[in-house]
């Protein structure tokens, strides 16, 4: 019989390479192998092994080679239950594998061991929850089984020890105590558990690290959010349930919550308690690569109401809200008809899955845009076809009225930033005076246009947005030379943007307390319109008939951003110091007039100009730190915990009140601490950042940004 041809690899050819012939495994008492014979390699390569060692040990007839041998084990029970590579080793001594050994499992082999599928398991864990609800509902039931009567004996009766219990309340709480642990279990990120409360019932809880709420708390937090804080910037659906916007996200439930939080009758240490969990969780979701539509939605509602910090360095909204419009483009926002361009799968979006893509993009939008303006930084909006008026587009892309009124609100702020800030022949992006004073008779035709747009029936925020806008394209005014053709016109022009923006603040107060709620873009421009009275009525600029109004009118401003301020020693907290102290070294504008006509219209120059509107912001406080810090006559620290009376003669008093209603203290008390020495070092940066510098130090938050 002739052998048939084999593979290189096949240990019978190998041996008749080396002398040895199909005879030689005949007269061994083996079959030569055969493309019919039914052979195992191991087998085969056990005999060769053994003919070529001249073992000479005697095998059986073929009655061996029919009996099937147990496949060897390769794997540890913990590798083959997750379908993992394995390196376990089991001879000559059994060494545990690198997995095992690193999550410290019980690394071993058994022949009878079975993968456990995921389903299974979740069917079991399923008809175990099932099983203990329905043993507490039978036990609830029936509170003479739960609880018998128990006489214990006198001397044990003032003191009951553990062993009185009796078993049916063992297995009580017990059972309780399993579906506590399960259902926290199934709840994910979301923090669902239960508690019994004193009177015997069992409550639903939320849980975010050491921070526990009630479901109930959960439900006034969000109501709480959709009334006082979701006008300001109406992005989510207020239809929707706390539950389910736990279900579909970790970060932005916490986040309705922390914003809600914000000024909380009854708990104001909920807002500082929050703080940290809620940060830990947003930088640990951001890092969780790639990110959802979800995360977007959380982004923009936190850059609208940052959480409280002391310092702009440690302030991270800036950088959110580019990594916000980042996320946003990466899952295709922007292009909202064509999601499945940007996604892994097929997306067939409805048309009110669309709607809510065009109206998120929208808020994207809108808000970097109000945290460029806000922060004195470039915009990264991106202001393409999908944001067209609603007559360029289809029946999908209509926005409501309200919004696209404050969508054309923000891109004239765009317009304003790029205009005046961002001439790429100046080391500081200016344009020339000539040049920006043609850019601002094209401007205020367009601001005029879009007042025109407004109703009688628009809401008091977006009028309120539109004279932020104005206020941003009039601070232009600070950047004329004195010898400039228009240099008392635009001046003019700021003093009417200022008093018309904060007339409507005043009047925001009025309608249901919603500048106590308002957001951070408003807060940023009434500290900008308070340095710009304390600018304007400290120069040749103020006359007898603008000092009394604007003396009255900057009394209130300094009022409400201590009233906005969430906490004593926060951000506009201190900036509110900052204003009272230079009122009172200017002389509560009592100076104004005095001096050379030449020097007071220099007065009005700024040295800080790299922070496009906001540079007055800046500068100012630069002179700020030049007339206090420099000279060592006041201590910021000690100043806010006891905030200065802009009108009266004393430096600070912590007992009297201002006059005009204003407080002498926040409108949280101590807010975080005050009078802990407590900092966590702030990175600093006197170029680019002299707001920090001048201001950081006195940090009393009890938590790192």
């Amino acid at each position: 019989m002739t052998a048939p041809p084999f593979a290189v690899s096949d240990p019978l050819a190998h041996a008749a390479g080396n002398g040895i012939t199909t005879d030689t495994f005949v007269s061994a008492g083996r079959h030569p192998i055969s493309p019919t014979t039914p052979s195992r390699a191991d087998g085969s390569i056990t005999s060769l092994k053994r003919t070529l060692s001249g073992s000479g040990e005697s095998v059986d007839d073929g009655d061996d080679s029919k009996k099937t041998r147990p496949g060897v084990k390769r794997a540890c029970n913990e590798c083959r239950q997750q379908k993992l590579r394995c390196d376990v080793v089991q001879v000559p001594t059994y060494k545990s594998c690198h997995r095992c050994r690193r999550l410290k499992l019980d690394c071993k082999i058994d022949s009878s061991f079975k993968r456990i599928g995921k389903r299974s398991r979740n069917m079991e864990m399923e008809k175990e929850i099932h099983e203990l609800r329905r043993q507490l509902a039978t036990q609830q039931s029936s509170p003479t089984a739960l609880s018998p009567s128990i006489k214990a004996p006198p001397s044990e009766a003032a003191s009951p020890r553990i062993s009185n219990i009796p078993s049916q309340l063992e297995q009580y709480i017990t059972s309780e105590q399993a579906v506590n642990s399960l259902l926290h279990l199934r709840s994910g990120t979301g923090g669902l558990s239960q508690e019994r409360s004193p009177n015997g019932h069992l409550r639903q809880q939320r849980r975010l690290e050491g921070i526990t709420l009630t479901v109930e708390q959960v439900d006034h937090l969000f109501e709480r959010f959709f009334t006082l804080f979701h006008p300001f910037m109406p992005l989510l659906d207020p239809s929707i349930t706390p539950d389910a916007y736990f279900a579909i996200s970790p970060l932005l439930p916490w986040i309705i919550i922390s914003v809600a939080a914000r000024h909380y009758p009854p708990d104001p240490n909920l807002l500082p308690s929050l703080s940290a969990p809620v940060s830990v969780r947003l930088w640990a979701t951001l890092a969780d690569v790639p990110q959802n539509y979800v995360v977007v939605k959380a982004l923009c509602i936190l850059c609208t109401w940052p959480l409280p910090v002391s310092s702009t360095s440690s302030d991270p909204t800036f950088m959110l809200s580019g990594l916000m419009m980042q996320i946003a483009m990466q899952i295709g926002l922007h292009r909202p008809s064509h999601a499945q361009d940007f996604a892994r799968f097929k997306e067939d979006l409805r048309e009110e899955e669309l709607r809510d893509r065009v109206k998120t993009w929208v808020a994207c939008n809108m808000i970097s845009q109000r945290v460029a303006t806000g922060y004195g930084q470039p915009p990264s909006t991106v202001y393409d076809w999908a944001l067209v008026p609603s007559a360029s587009n289809g029946t999908n892309y209509q926005l409501p009225e309200e919004v696209e009124i404050r969508l054309s609100i923000e891109r004239f702020c765009n317009k304003v930033t790029r205009s005046f800030y961002t001439n790429k022949m100046d080391p500081m992006g200016l344009v020339s005076d000539e040049q920006r004073g043609i850019m601002s008779d094209f401007l205020a035709h367009d601001f005029e246009e879009i007042e025109s747009k407004l109703r009688p029936n628009t809401s008091a925020i977006t009028y309120l947005y539109l004279r932020a806008a104005g206020l941003h394209f009039r601070l232009s005014a600070f950047f004329d030379s004195s010898e400039s053709q228009d240099y008392h016109a635009h001046l003019t022009s700021l003093w009417q943007a200022t008093t018309s923006f904060l007339g409507r603040v005043f009047d925001l107060d009025t309608v249901g307390g919603l500048l106590l709620h308002a957001s951070n873009y408003i807060l940023q421009m009434i500290i900008a319109a308070g340095f710009t009275l304390l600018k304007l009525l400290n120069s040749f600029f103020a006359d007898s008939g603008k000092l009394a109004h604007g003396r009255d009118l900057f009394l209130k401003t300094i009022k409400a951003i201590r009233t906005i301020s969430v906490a004593t020693n926060d951000l506009p907290s201190r900036l509110a110091e900052v204003l009272a102290q230079l009122w009172k070294s200017g002389g509560s504008g009592l100076r104004a007039g005095q001096g050379q006509a030449k020097s007071l219209e220099n007065s009005l120059q700024l040295k800080v100009r790299c922070r496009m509107s906001m540079s007055l912001v800046y500068d100012s406080v630069w002179r700020w730190r030049e007339e206090f810090q420099a000279k060592e006559r006041g201590n910021l620290e000690t100043a806010v915990k006891n905030p200065t009376n802009p009108d009266s003669n004393v430096e600070s008093s912590a007992s009297s009140t201002i006059d005009n209603g204003l407080p002498s203290e926040g409108l949280l008390g101590d807010g975080f601490g005050t009078g802990s020495n407590t900092f966590f070092g702030e990175a600093n940066n006197e170029v680019f950042d002299p707001l920090s510098w001048m201001l950081d130090g006195y940090t009393d938050f009890p938590y790192d940004m």
